[in-house]
């Protein structure tokens, strides 16, 4: 299969002349599923955005669905529809990428930066599936696209500053672009010492420092086609998780990609994008700043990631067809040395990840039919297949003693399907959709060996006879508009079949000290995810604005116990005042009390809270450059909290009072 792969990468890359990325469709999914957060430095035209400098997990919790699981100050795990990353595909511009940590430290949006990015997009469900399987939805971090603008030499510098945990932030994008070529080159600094949380109490261990640089270029080959390169470099270093028992010393990534694209006007094929890419990880977990840690453990992991994508975009009469066939390799290696308090005995070693190749190719077809003016029907499918081998001996022979038949390699085919109804008229849109989804157990979920799970104090192990994660879907949105006043609904309910979460075993002990005991993975029969969200806004005048977002979810098993990190409900409302040059905001966010919480997964009960918040915002302009000056108060009334995501309740932030300034000179 690994040649077959690699003959795929050489026949998409010879026929490159036929290749395109989804364009229009990409915008219409944004209208009828999907949701597109603008991010990046280089929208400072919206200077609108609360914080320009705002770390890629700040602009995500600010999605309806999304919710951020935070263990430190740093590398928060996105959630989508109550659902966290196993159940997610989280890609960076298409491209399949791995976290290299065993306890989740280092989710995929770690690696990069606002930096680096135009917008995030996001699919709920099954219409999250363009770049590969899951049950829960698509987060794709999208990076800056081509720019033949001519507009010579741009450059752009910002610097930030946050009162709480001394959080510095330092950076500068350099851009040349002419008629037939560009170059762009940017790099961010970020460094926090620990921070406050309400009442001025420092949490230890939420420290971190990072840098994050980016290269991208292009060359126009002719009217209708481009070649472009792209690297990104980041490393983070002295990483703070006052939610665990350790920390990282180091989380370094590699991103890099060569992309072909061919856009025509009036062609068949309307547009093809072609990508060959290669990502590496390497995270290193230690507790060598940890006081009286009964026995010091190092826990490195690697993550080497393969892949091509070909998708192509094809309009013909009422038809708008996306096509993507594409595949990965991905290599996952993790180890765990323990070195006891007495010199004369000897370290233990084992491999918690015993080094698992993922092998994956698939195809995706979705077809948007304008059926009338009004009516839009669409119907997309994924089928894929799926490949793990453990390479490792010795780890292939440690998984053999719960599973005694166990080989080496086990093969899985994965499918889709989803289809949407959007009715769409002056004053309002009403879409209906249903869908069923399957995705693969995740490396740990498959073949983790005794991971320690901090949050119910169990080990895990993993469990590579699970079968496929099934999900039916079904979600209603509606939209009402007039005049000033706009009012929203969106519900969306899953039902999951054979449902991965770990199970008690009796009769096994933990390897961690102190660990309550074990759980093996294993599938409930099923299990039901059920979210809800209203929305309203109204123009009070040209320049003043309020709006508001209720919401609640609710998630259960076929155990009868509640499912862990359900979002309870959720209040927020904004004040905003915008003017072309000036901008203010006064917002609210509310949780209310978590009492359907899952105490059986070691969850417990998380009381009502409520944060207000103050931005600003100045926009200046001094010829042709352009200054954006960004300013506010986080938790004014420094309110001591945590909400539901926090890892073992530990407590946000307190007050912070920020500024963002960006200097565009060109």
């Amino acid at each position: 299969m690994k040649k077959g792969i690699l003959c795929c990468f050489i026949v998409f890359f010879c026929g490159l002349v036929y290749a395109q990325q989804e364009n229009n469709d990409v915008k219409k999914d944004t209208t009828i599923l999907n949701e597109i957060i603008v991010v990046g430095q280089r929208k400072l035209s919206n200077y609108r955005q609360e914080k320009t400098l705002s770390s890629i997990d700040d602009y995500l919790e600010k999605s309806n669905k999304v919710t951020m699981i935070k263990r430190g100050g740093y590398a928060w795990e996105p959630a989508l529809n109550n659902m966290n990353s196993e159940r997610l595909n989280i890609t960076i511009d298409g491209m399949q990428i791995f976290g290299a940590c065993t306890d989740k430290m280092d989710p995929i949006t770690s690696y990069v930066d606002v930096s680096n990015l135009d917008k995030v997009s996001i699919g709920s469900g099954q219409s999250g599936t363009e770049n590969g399987h899951n049950v829960g939805g698509g987060i794709d971090l999208q990076l800056a696209a081509s720019k033949f603008h001519g507009a010579g030499l741009i450059t752009n510098v910002d610097l930030g500053y946050e009162t709480n945990g001394n959080y510095r932030i330092r950076g500068m994008d350099l851009e040349y672009s002419g008629q037939a070529f560009f170059l762009n080159f940017d790099g961010i600094y970020r460094k926090s010492d620990n921070y406050k949380a309400g009442g001025d109490k420092e949490v230890l261990y939420s420290q971190f420092e990072k840098f994050n640089l980016s290269l991208q270029t292009g060359y126009k080959l002719s009217e209708h086609q481009t070649l472009e390169a792209h690297a990104i470099y980041d490393k983070a270093t002295n990483v703070g998780y006052p939610a665990l028992p350790m920390d990282v010393s180091l989380a370094e990534a590699l991103i890099t990609s060569i992309t072909h694209s061919f856009k025509a006007d009036s062609a068949f094929i309307k547009s093809l994008e072609s990508k060959l890419y290669f990502n590496t990880i390497t995270h290193i977990m230690d507790d060598s700043q940890r006081p009286e840690v009964p026995i010091r453990m190092d826990m490195p992991g690697w993550s080497d990631t393969y892949g091509f994508y070909s998708k192509a975009s094809i309009q013909e009469n009422k038809h708008n067809i996306s096509l993507n066939l594409n595949g990965f390799y991905n290599r996952s290696l993790a180890e765990m040395t323990m070195y006891p308090n007495d010199p004369n005995q000897s370290a233990m070693f084992m491999y918690t990840w015993p080094d698992i190749r993922t092998l994956y190719s698939g195809v995706y077809a979705k077809d948007d039919f304008q059926m009338s003016n009004n009516e839009t029907l669409s119907v997309s499918s994924r089928l894929g297949y799926h490949r793990n081998k453990i390479a490792e001996e010795v780890g292939l022979g440690s998984l053999q003693i719960f599973y005694p038949q166990l080989k080496a390699s086990k093969s899985r085919v994965l499918s889709s399907f989803a289809a949407n109804y959007l009715i769409k008229k002056p004053q309002h849109d009403v879409s209906f959709g249903l869908a069923y989804g399957e995705r693969a157990p995740s490396v740990s979920e498959g073949y983790g060996f005794f991971l320690f799970n901090s949050f119910d104090n169990y080990d895990y192990i993993g469990n590579p006879t699970l079968a496929n994660e099934k999900a039916i879907e079904a979600n209603l949105k509606a939209n009402y508009h007039k005049n000033r006043f706009h009012i929203g609904f969106e519900a969306s309910y899953f039902h999951l079949m054979d449902y991965i979460i770990g199970d008690i075993a009796e009769t096994l002990s933990p390897m961690t000290i102190g660990a309550t005991g074990v759980r093996i993975y294993k599938a409930l029969s099923n299990a039901s995810i059920f979210d809800v969200y209203l929305n309203s806004s109204y123009k009070l005048s040209e320049a003043l604005a309020v709006n508001a977002t209720l919401g609640y979810n609710r998630g259960r098993g076929s155990n009868d116990e509640n499912l862990p990190l359900i979002k309870p409900l959720s209040f927020m409302a904004e004040f905003n005042y915008n003017t072309p040059k000036f901008n203010a905001a006064l917002q609210l966010e509310a949780n209310g009390n978590q009492s359907n919480y899952s105490g059986f997964y070691g969850e417990d009960e998380t009381p009502a809270y409520g944060v207000l918040n103050l931005n600003f915002g100045n926009l200046f302009y001094m010829k042709t450059n352009k200054v954006v000056f960004k300013y506010g108060v986080e938790n004014v009334l420094d309110t001591n909290y945590s909400t539901f995501a926090d890892w073992n309740n530990i407590p946000r932030q307190g007050r912070n009072v920020y500024a963002n300034l960006s200097v565009v000179l060109q």
